[in-house]
């Protein structure tokens, strides 16, 4: 479970703190070094107090991942000042609203999760299949919110790629998103949170995404990702996440408007397996 407000109100746990430091005083050697794998390492701080934005890596994908390598740094800075494109598949002003099922579907289960969140990946590992399965089946019809918390936490920008890219997914079809988000969060693909931001690299994006036959070769669909179309809609996303104040950590699972799970002194903690999701959301249901 990764803590949203883990920096600002000192939470975290003490091995984490280390690691953290350890992890700082690596990048700042490299940082130093200027230069990493051709590409170089810019960071910067983003105004109004978001937090750390580190130049995305990786020149593979082309795009935004290129001009990072070429020492642009400023991609989400300029994305907050963008004309807004909505993804097909969503409602609201801003296209905030992502619900996936059949509208006439009388529950409602609601995901809060970050792309880079570990937590939010073993759940999809776990209960994926069977969200995607009960979507299908009309027991219930999903309502996604997606935050980018981590990129300020762990520092770098693959939550806000990440959520671009599922934007692109989204516009080709709710089947698509699910499934690339199922791939986003899968063991073969999900990078370590202590690793490098493997979201960060558009490359890496569009290599997952060619698991996913809707997007394999959709060039629609790579163009988006390269070009940054839902880039500002990624950060209004973002924004909308944050304005759940009883959502302090992720993954958060609602059934209606009851956050399931397992109360632990570090909050609410999702269901670790299939039968104990199955088994929670069943209580909760309107029949």
């Amino acid at each position: 479970m990764s803590n949203r407000n883990s920096q600002a109100n000192k939470q975290a746990a003490r091995e984490r703190l280390r690691a953290e430091r350890e992890r700082q005083a690596k990048k700042e050697r490299l940082r130093r070094q200027l230069v990493v794998g051709g590409a170089v390492v810019g960071v910067l701080a983003v105004a109004g107090g978001i937090g750390l934005a580190v130049a995305k890596s990786g020149g593979s994908g082309g795009g935004r991942g290129a001009a990072a390598a070429a020492g642009d740094s400023k991609v989400w800075v300029k994305a907050a000042k963008a004309k807004l494109v909505k993804p097909a598949n969503t409602s609201g002003p801003k296209g905030t609203t992502i619900i996936i099922g059949k509208p006439e579907a009388k529950n409602t289960l609601s995901l809060f999760e970050d792309p880079r969140c570990p937590g939010c990946a073993g759940f999809e590992q776990t209960a994926g299949a069977t969200v995607e399965k009960d979507i299908k089946d009309g027991k219930y019809k999903a309502a996604y919110h997606l935050g980018t918390f981590l990129d300020a936490n762990l520092q770098g920008t693959g939550s806000k790629n990440a959520l671009s890219a599922l934007g692109a997914a989204l516009n080709v079809s709710p089947d698509a998103f699910l499934k690339y988000k199922y791939a986003l969060y899968s063991k073969e693909y999900h990078p370590d949170e202590r690793g490098p931001d493997k979201f960060a690299d558009d490359g890496y994006l569009l290599k997952v995404a060619d698991t996913v036959p809707a997007l394999k070769g959709n060039a629609a669909f790579q163009k988006a990702v390269k070009g940054g179309t839902y880039d500002k809609w990624a950060l209004e996303v973002s924004d909308d996440f944050t304005s759940y104040k009883d959502v302090t950590s992720t993954p958060t699972v609602k059934v209606n408007d009851t956050v399931i799970g397992t109360q632990t002194p570090r909050g609410m903690v999702a269901p670790s397996t299939v039968a104990e999701f199955n088994s929670m959301v069943d209580k909760q249901l309107k029949h």
